[in-house]
């Protein structure tokens, strides 16, 4: 594809974008980052066509605070926003309202776990619900951290049901994104016909691959048992890290053995369920077509964090290694080079890209961005910045734990476990513990004193815990106020006496609306 001079096409043009989102989907798990099983032809063509990021990470492995920090470009403990609880608050700026003000109309279809009354951040239109609860039900309890879950929380049931449905809540929730978002899409290529040449920016975010791990039959017989990778190192409790020992813990993983079989078809319906996100993506590119937009049109494919999936004895999400931090990061459309990047990016850079994109600059920001734009490495230029900074405040451990990736070092922290560096050109899996390796002392202090520069732990940990305590005490008075209070679950609005054909409305200017294209006498 032909690289454009960015810098002096964005003041004449104004690209669409379009930004589709799985949850908890590593790069491990597509055959564009070398997966050799698992089937994703519509990402694989994206991918192909424009450029994969190798080495992109969230900033916080837990849904709601690693969408946070994607939708504001700022870090969580910036942002106060610790766990899959945590308020969103309305005075912080998102994309989507840079975007507003740059002349973009937006859209949210699907999932981006907002937490309290704002359940739209931005967003000019949301055309459906969330999937999980908007209020404070999911806090967690520092004070009581070795205090399993139980209501809310994962364990090894959800590997053990794995398997086929018909339907589930899950499926139900992405025929429904992947509607409303086609629906939008093709009421943008309405109003091109009409005149209105205004840009646009959809986020269709989907809740799959996410657990449970149940598919629909027709994605799960795309694939047999004996295609199925097992996982390639499982530890046992007594092997672990102390997190990884806490989260065994709290999901169950060290007290409910799992049998070959029940791993087998946890990672079939998995795989299923990649290739399930993947034909969404393929049906939203085909309606760009449709519309005719595009090649108008910037697209990037991402997820909020990865899965363990069974790797280290582990599952779901929650640690800084690979398969649980990192996501996968693509671009495609005009301007954007055909390659790969190698450089250390995350998800805060997301949004001064996309102001990048719509023309904006520094000068539009509202508040401190942590990120930065990711367009001069789209361009095929050369970016110093390799690195990628990670917090995470939630369940599974009573003191925060934060990551940096710089160059092919990952190095994690947390003030009550030993540290933790990996060289991830020698050692991808993570296998090896150099932070005590005489060869590495260098640059295990330096990073040992760069955490104590960004972070004061006691500060971050009093922090969280005055958070806890605030959101279970209005936890429990809302919970009182039930019967008769408001919730803040959103409701997408729908007047039905404005949509097809309706009394007051001449039925030939309304089908003349809704044809596209529009119909042209021969």
């Amino acid at each position: 594809m032909q690289t454009l001079d960015f810098g002096a096409e964005k003041n004449m043009k104004q690209y669409n974008i379009v930004i589709v989102m799985a949850d908890q989907l590593p790069p491990h798990f597509l055959a564009a980052y070398g997966h050799l099983t698992v089937k994703t032809p519509h990402i694989d063509a994206l991918a192909r066509e424009g450029l994969r990021f190798d080495a992109a990470y969230c900033n916080s492995p837990l849904c709601a605070p690693s969408r946070f920090a994607f939708m504001t470009g700022q870090h969580i403990s910036r942002l106060g926003a610790y766990d899959n609880a945590s308020e969103l608050k309305a005075s912080v700026p998102t994309f989507a309202h840079y975007l507003n003000a740059l002349g973009y109309r937006t859209c949210l279809s699907g999932k981006m776990h907002f937490v309290g009354p704002d359940q739209k951040h931005g967003f000019r239109d949301r055309v459906t619900t969330d999937i999980y609860p908007s209020d404070f039900a999911w806090t967690p309890n520092w004070e009581k951290a070795d205090v399993r879950i139980d209501k809310w929380y994962h364990n090894m049931q959800t590997v053990k049901e794995s398997g086929t449905a018909v339907a589930t809540y899950q499926t139900d929730y992405d025929d429904e994104v992947e509607y409303a978002a086609r629906r939008w899409l093709i009421d943008r290529g309405r109003d091109r016909a009409s005149g209105d040449s205004s840009p646009f920016c959809l986020v269709a975010s989907f809740i799959h691959p996410h657990d449970p791990y149940v598919a629909k039959a027709e994605w799960w017989n795309l694939y047999s048992d004996d295609d199925i990778d097992l996982p390639r190192h499982t530890f046992t409790r007594d092997q672990q890290d102390p997190l990884s020992r806490r989260i065994m813990d709290g999901i169950e993983a060290s007290t409910t053995p799992l049998t070959e079989k029940e791993i087998r078809w946890a990672r079939r319906a998995y795989y299923a369920n990649v290739s399930y996100f993947d034909s969404k993506v393929g049906s939203l590119v085909h309606t760009l077509e449709e519309i005719g937009e595009l090649q108008n049109t910037i697209v990037f494919v991402t997820s909020d964090h990865g899965d363990m999936l069974g790797e280290r004895g582990l599952w779901y999400k929650m640690t800084f290694f690979e398969h649980s931090a990192r996501v996968p990061l693509i671009m495609s459309g005009p301007g954007i080079m055909s390659g790969c990047v190698k450089n250390a990016c995350s998800l805060i850079d997301v949004l001064p890209t996309l102001v990048d994109i719509g023309g904006g600059g520094d000068d539009l920001y509202g508040e401190p961005v942590d990120g930065r734009s990711l367009l001069t490495l789209a361009h095929g230029h050369d970016d110093p910045l390799d690195e990628a900074i990670g917090e995470y405040c939630a369940e599974m451990t009573p003191w925060p734990v934060y990551m940096i990736r710089r160059g092919s070092l990952k190095y994690i922290h947390c003030e009550q476990d030993p540290p933790q560096l990996f060289d991830l050109s020698q050692d991808p899996w993570e296998l090896v513990n150099l932070a005590r390796d005489p060869a590495y002392a260098s640059a295990a202090q330096s990073f040992s004193q760069e955490v104590r520069e960004r972070w004061d732990s006691d500060v971050v940990r009093r922090a969280v815990i005055a958070s806890q305590k605030s959101r279970h005490t209005l936890q429990a008075a809302m919970d009182a106020n039930s019967a008769g209070g408001e919730h803040w679950d959103y409701n997408p609005p729908s007047e039905a006496s404005e949509q097809y054909v309706r009394n007051h409305m001449d039925w030939t200017v309304a089908a003349a609306r809704y044809r596209f294209p529009p119909f042209v006498e021969n």
